[in-house]
């Protein structure tokens, strides 16, 4: 059966007109400032839209840019690779010009791996130090080849230093165990047998598939002996 209308609770009907009233009268008091924030939050959404959009095409400008230039470095034309051939932009002006993006943040990574081979060993450290170490392998890569400068420049505790950063930062198969073992190598030259065994001994234990793994018998054999 129907609900009668005269059944329905007055006070439930007036509750409902309260706030209906009350709903009415804060749109009216606060209607400027809705319009305002709606129109805030669209102009974001847009703004935050186009950013995307420009960033986007200014990775594709940079990575068009960057085919050159990474065929310099494979070429070993490292100069060309960093400066550019007048045609197409280094290495270098791509990581000033691009800096926000994706490919102008690798340009940092291979700019330094240039002056690494160059032999310019402290601004191959500047540029792989700025470097986003967004990508794990490479980001490894990165603190290696810093780690290589540091050696370079004769500072062999900074070297071993990076090199075991590098092999934390990505543990896998290929990367720790080629950092550790670098980092052993270092810490053995500096007379620290016991520090360089537990590298050793720690490539043994986790990496033994691995190309170091392979031959590590020798390098743990050898150090137990400078320590006795």
């Amino acid at each position: 059966m129907a609900k009668n209308k005269k059944d329905e609770n007055p006070q439930t009907i007036s509750n409902v007109e309260e706030t209906l009233t009350k709903t009415e009268q804060f749109l009216e008091e606060n209607y400027k400032n809705i319009i305002i924030g709606l129109i805030v939050l669209v102009a974001l959404v847009g703004i935050v839209w186009l950013g995307k959009m420009y960033m986007n095409k200014r990775n594709k400008d940079a990575q068009a840019q960057m085919y050159q230039a990474e065929r310099y470095l494979e070429m070993d034309s490292l100069k060309l690779a960093l400066y550019g051939d007048g045609n197409y932009l280094g290495f270098l002006d791509i990581a000033k010009d691009y800096k926000l993006t994706n490919a102008g943040n690798l340009a940092r990574y291979s700019a330094g791996i240039c002056y690494l081979h160059l032999g310019d060993y402290k601004e191959a450290i500047k540029y792989l130090d700025k470097y986003s170490k967004k990508d794990k392998v490479l980001g490894s890569l990165a603190i290696g080849a810093t780690g290589d400068a540091y050696v370079e420049l004769g500072d062999l505790n900074k070297g071993a230093a990076k090199y075991t950063e590098a092999a934390d930062f990505a543990k896998n198969s290929f990367n720790t165990p080629l950092f550790l073992m670098k980092a052993a190598e270092i810490y053995e030259l500096n007379g620290k047998y016991s520090d360089a065994l537990k590298l050793y001994e720690r490539i043994e234990t986790e990496y033994p598939e691995s190309t170091e793994g392979a031959t590590i018998e020798k390098y743990i054999a050898r150090v137990k002996l400078l320590i006795k």
